[in-house]
């Protein structure tokens, strides 16, 4: 979790206040052309802009522009980040509008990801929350001293209210776009802090549901994602990737590929061969005639991943080895050891993909020293670092960030966009589009760690646990991706380990990780660790009540007595799915909870089995993640974050064989379809704590809920993701 003390520098980079300045009518991140072309040919005079800060430009029309720095993939970012914002702005949201801001870190970079531009790990809300509110709070206070300077009162008696300044005493009120008109900057910028922002109690934005600002396109068409993008003269390009990642060519016959109408060159790169056409359909057909020779000597080339697992399990159970300590709580062997009584199993998860709807892509345009790229990407700053590494001057780069047709992790990787940027600079004042098929998808998959967990409980005579360990086998991403971050850490990984942790009153715990390194790489997926540590901890903590003859609600609330908002929402969903009373022969209700990514949600399921296949019939689950930004845009985040999970515990799977993943596309890798689909019915419990994670956080408590359901109707426990073919 980032640190929420906000120091004047991670201000600065996080809120863009000081670092750019301010203007009045000067500064423009709109553009003069963009401004005036708003008013309409009805326009009695051009739209002068006022910046207080370079999140926000209002216009003379009342208008008022805030711009959003995270990547727009389905999650509502969009809507929720401006709203946080404007809530401290005191402006009527009817007259916002929001514009993806431009990819610029120092100005819009996350401080929950150390001022980089990323969307992912659910910290977009946390990491941006406090330095908008702040932003927000300047930005206002700069109009209301402007206001004051001009009718010469104390600012502390004017109201700022809807866009709206007023002093009440002369009977004056001027709206933030005639302010626009007028306004001239300050010397200096109001020094605001946190003491200054308003209770949660005060919110007239926060809280508030209001229709989201991305789905009006989406809904008419008119939405521009990656693969819509059309730039005059534009070529297209599909790229033949080795069939074993590390791979190089080592030779290629263009024969064939040459002779196809509308191809227009072929290049080589250092992983693959790239097709540009006047088409995708023909760089497509031409790419699949390239005879290409490759390399064999890739790591990978060896990995067998059913034979993996079986080394990864006979790793995590060699408890002598010890792994890299990720949290630490007392001496749980010891207390292990000295245990009256000991329970322990041993969780597999498999790899998975992620899947997203629009395939991967990436468009670039070079021109001369310049090149400008439109990339569907959770991580902006990523785009530009390829750009960068690529012989690019960082002033001559211009990346713009689309609409995303779901992200999931997997476009927090750069690698269509290499494909984009390569492919650009040797065709030069030809912008190229370099798409995925669904194929080249799963066969460049950077997929969820494969893993093996061993754990085991020590209880006391009463019951009580009193030692937990937890130890998990795996590849992790972040040895790859944030190599400096894990070499500071001591090794340590968070998109394996994260969720190993937990509020329960456990006085003695240990949570290690035992890496690996096969070859293959893996990568961000949407819930990552805790999508297979809770399924395994919960799954546990079920089995242990069960054994012990207690009620599982009751025992996890005995061992919550700490966490007061952890307690509300076991009993909240436990009230919603009228627990534990019985739906009949055949059914049960099954139960988890999660406190991932700093939330708290529990989670219930009417489950039963029909020919050996699980059914899930309805989901019930209450969620406390804070303040929450727009309530209904929650509600449909952990609907979608279960069905996610749901998917993924059904039957999703990669397998690989010397080092080929096996699935090819969605007919060998089934997802879940709306006849399985069950109804999800989500509350959410606002209470007065920052924001925390939401996008993932519905995710994590289904598969063991599920689980726990069929070990009722089985008397089996599930240890395996995704689950068995047949129960």
């Amino acid at each position: 979790m980032p640190d929420n003390t906000v120091t004047r520098r991670m201000f600065i980079a996080g809120s863009g206040v000081a670092a750019v300045g301010v203007a009045f009518g000067a500064w423009k991140w709109m553009g003069e052309e963009r401004a005036q072309a708003s008013t309409g040919v009805l326009a009695a005079e051009p739209i002068s802009v006022f910046n207080p800060i370079a999140w926000v430009s209002i216009a003379s029309d009342n208008t008022v522009t805030i711009y959003s720095p995270a990547a727009e993939m389905g999650q509502g970012t969009m809507t929720s980040l401006p709203r946080v914002l404007a809530e401290e702005l005191e402006v009527d949201w009817n007259t916002v509008r929001v514009e993806q801001s431009p990819v610029n870190p120092g100005a819009f970079g996350n401080p929950g990801f150390g001022g980089a531009m990323v969307t992912g790990s659910s910290r977009t809300v946390r990491g941006y929350y406090l330095p908008l509110r702040l932003a927000g709070l300047q930005a206002k206070l700069v109009l209301v001293q402007a206001a004051a300077d001009i009718w010469g009162v104390p600012p502390t008696e004017i109201l700022a209210e809807k866009s709206v300044l007023t002093h009440a005493s002369s009977n004056r009120r001027m709206t933030y776009g005639e302010l626009a008109k007028v306004a001239t900057a300050p010397a200096t910028l109001p020094v605001v802090d946190k003491s200054m922002l308003k209770p949660m109690s005060a919110f007239t934005i926060i809280g508030k549901d209001v229709p989201r600002v991305d789905v009006p396109s989406k809904s008419d068409g008119s939405a521009i994602f990656g693969i819509d993008v059309r730039l005059p003269g534009m070529l297209w390009a599909a790229v033949k990737y080795a069939e074993v990642q590390g791979e190089k060519p080592l030779s290629v016959d263009v024969t064939k590929a040459e002779a196809v109408s509308g191809v227009r060159k072929i290049i080589t790169l250092p992983y693959g061969v790239a097709v540009v056409a006047d088409s995708f359909v023909t760089a497509r057909t031409a790419r699949d005639l390239l005879a290409v020779t490759w390399t064999q000597e890739a790591p990978g080339r060896s990995y067998d991943s059913d034979r993996a697992m079986t080394e990864y399990v006979t790793r995590a159970k060699h408890l002598t080895e010890a792994g890299t300590a990720w949290s630490k709580r007392g001496d749980a062997q010891s207390a292990i050891d000295g245990a009256a009584r000991t329970m322990s199993a041993t969780y597999l998860s498999a790899h998975v993909a992620q899947v997203t709807l629009e395939p991967m892509n990436c468009t670039a345009w070079v021109q001369g020293d310049r090149i400008e790229i439109w990339a569907p990407s959770q991580i902006p700053s990523g785009v530009l670092g390829v750009a960068v590494q690529s012989g690019f001057r960082a002033e001559n780069v211009k990346v713009n960030i689309t609409l995303l047709g779901g992200g999931y992790g997997r476009r927090a990787e750069v690698d269509f966009a290499i494909d984009a940027v390569l492919i650009a600079k040797q065709m030069p004042d030809i912008p190229v589009q370099v798409i995925w098929t669904r194929e080249d998808d799963f066969q460049r998959s950077k997929p969820r760690p494969m893993t093996a967990q061993h754990l085991t409980a020590g209880l006391d005579a009463d019951g009580r646990i009193v030692g937990w360990r937890h130890r998990i086998t795996s590849e992790g991403a972040t040895i790859r991706l944030a190599r400096a971050l894990y070499d500071a850490t001591g090794g340590k990984d968070p998109t394996v380990m994260k969720g190993s942790e937990n509020v329960y009153d456990i006085p003695n715990q240990l949570a290690e990780h035992l890496p690996e390194k096969r070859g293959i790489d893996v990568g961000y997926w949407r819930g990552v660790g805790p999508s297979y540590t809770k399924f395994a901890a919960e799954t546990l903590v079920d089995d242990i009540a069960v054994q012990l003859k207690k009620d599982p609600l009751q025992y996890r609330l005995d061992m919550l007595s700490a966490s007061p908002r952890a307690q509300a929402v076991l009993r909240r969903t436990a009230a919603m799915a009228n627990y534990p009373v019985s739906r009949g022969a055949g059914r049960a209700l099954g139960l988890a909870f999660s406190d991932a990514y700093e939330s708290f949600i529990a989670m219930i399921v009417d489950v039963s089995i029909v020919e050996g296949k699980i059914v899930v019939h309805e989901v019930w689950a209450a969620v406390d993640c804070g303040h929450a930004i727009s309530p209904a845009n929650i509600k449909t985040q952990i609907e979608g974050s279960a069905l996610y999970g749901l998917s993924a515990a059904l039957g999703e799977k990669l397998d690989y064989k010397a080092g080929q993943v096996q699935q090819q596309n969605l007919h060998g890798y089934p997802i879940l379809r709306s006849s399985g689909t069950p109804l999800v019915n989500v509350e959410v419990i606002p209470t007065d704590n920052p924001p925390e994670g939401i996008g993932e956080v519905g995710l994590p408590p289904l598969a063991p809920a599920v689980a726990n359901a069929i070990a009722q109707l089985t008397g089996r426990r599930i240890h395996t993701l995704p689950f068995p073919a047949t129960v």
